[in-house]
């Protein structure tokens, strides 16, 4: 009976489907666009692949093993032929790694990334952010980007690692051109990139060979010691672990406060409740993160053909879960344009940190420097609001967020600590 036969996947390039171009949108314009096309289907062109509008989608995607991340082929994509640029990318790393090799690589190295391990720096993130807002408490008014954002996340990152405070401006220097290359300009962003990545080879290298004769209580050490199964990571796979914390751990933080910050300044009234009520930091960073996160989406291929949902999609197609259009899902998040740190229902996991095996690595350590953040910045800065014109980065920048934040507030006899 024709009711017994499997049904027939539709190739995904047939599909009758809407064509959306988020780049040059501002972000508001970004979700507006979304939402019909969201009713519309599950998916969207772009200009290389197909989009992905529901949550439910992006979550299935992110965890189904056969869509590799197109990290590894960010060059190709934009058609770099430095040779030496791509021949030090051909170096796997946690970020791109797939299948056994990231199984292994994340097993041997989850032990230093858990909640507790992030736990251990709270006192010192709470030491570093308050000595930032103390010399600006008093003057009422500050650019928060390069007096808060910028500074913060590297002293923290050089603690963890167990580097010289004295290098702090370098690692800051390091990140910043690292991450160039998910800005889309990598035609004229590799030269740097690569002078860069030589650099901290011959750092990050140092550290290890100095903590292997005198370990410490830090992030290097632990990965030197990790071992599962008598396997234990060799010394180009520590360099690799160690630049990868460095990149991913360092620009999400700044940009993520950024973002936090500028979005309390539209809503008053969630920052004056944040104030009083402190315990609600945790909740006040995952609202933050769904509402304006610096990551807004990512990007895999598939690495066969694969048939989801009744669409077949031939290996090598690119799909892109928007974490943007999974995170105001109204399917999600029911009262998903609101903005409410307070809320008793607060629903599934945003998804700016990821989901499936490339979930966001350093999530607890990047929680908790929010967590600490934002209440004595909160306690600090009283009555916060614009002092003027937010400047964005580029929508074209893979970690997005304010360029120039400038704030007014009262000044609170209050000490920040």
């Amino acid at each position: 009976m024709s009711g017994d036969r499997p049904a027939v996947a539709t190739p995904v390039q047939d599909l009758e489907l809407p064509t959306f171009a988020p780049f040059g949108l501002e972000r508001e314009d970004v979700v507006e666009q979304l939402e019909p096309l969201r009713r519309e289907h599950w998916l969207v062109r772009n200009e290389v692949g197909y989009v992905l509008t529901r949550y439910e989608d992006c979550v299935a995607v992110l965890r189904d093993r056969r869509f590799f991340s197109a990290v590894r082929l960010i060059a190709q994509l934009q058609g770099v032929q430095d040779e030496a640029f791509l021949a030090r990318n051909e170096r796997r790393s946690i970020l791109a790694a797939e299948g056994d090799e990231h199984d292994r690589l994340r097993r041997l190295v989850a032990p230093a990334f858990t909640p507790k391990a992030a736990d251990r720096l709270r006192p010192f993130m709470r030491e570093v952010v308050a000595d930032l807002v103390r010399p600006v408490q008093q003057q009422g008014r500050c650019e928060l980007v390069a007096d808060i954002c910028e500074p913060y996340p590297i002293p923290i990152m050089c603690e963890l690692l167990g580097a010289p405070k004295a290098d702090w401006k370098l690692f800051s220097r390091w990140a910043a051109d690292l991450l160039r290359v998910f800005n889309g300009n990598l035609a004229e962003d590799a030269a740097v990139i690569l002078r860069t990545q030589h650099e901290l080879d011959e750092y990050v290298g140092h550290l290890i060979d100095e903590r292997r004769h005198r370990p410490a209580e830090d992030l290097i050490t632990a990965l030197i010691s990790a071992e599962a199964e008598g396997d234990r990571l060799d010394h180009q796979e520590l360099v690799n672990m160690v630049e990868a914390v460095i990149v991913a751990g360092t620009d999400t933080t700044r940009n993520q406060l950024g973002c936090t910050v500028a979005l309390f300044a539209s809503h008053p009234g969630q920052w004056d409740l944040l104030r009083h009520r402190q315990e609600l930091a945790a909740r006040a960073v995952e609202e933050s993160m769904r509402y304006l996160g610096a990551v807004r989406g990512t990007g895999r291929y598939a690495s066969v053909d694969i048939e989801y949902r009744g669409v077949l999609f031939p290996a090598g197609t690119f799909v892109f879960p928007s974490f943007v259009a999974g995170n105001f899902d109204p399917a999600a998040f029911p009262g998903a344009r609101a903005f409410d740190i307070a809320t008793d229902a607060p629903g599934p996991p945003q998804l700016t940190f990821g989901s499936g095996i490339h979930v966001c690595l350093g999530a607890s350590l990047a929680r908790a420097e929010l967590q600490e953040a934002l209440p004595i910045l909160a306690r600090s800065l009283p009555g916060m609001a614009l002092d003027g014109q937010v400047v964005w980065k580029p929508e074209t920048f893979g970690i997005w967020g304010p360029e120039r934040l400038p704030l007014r507030y009262e000044v609170a006899p209050a000490r920040a600590s």
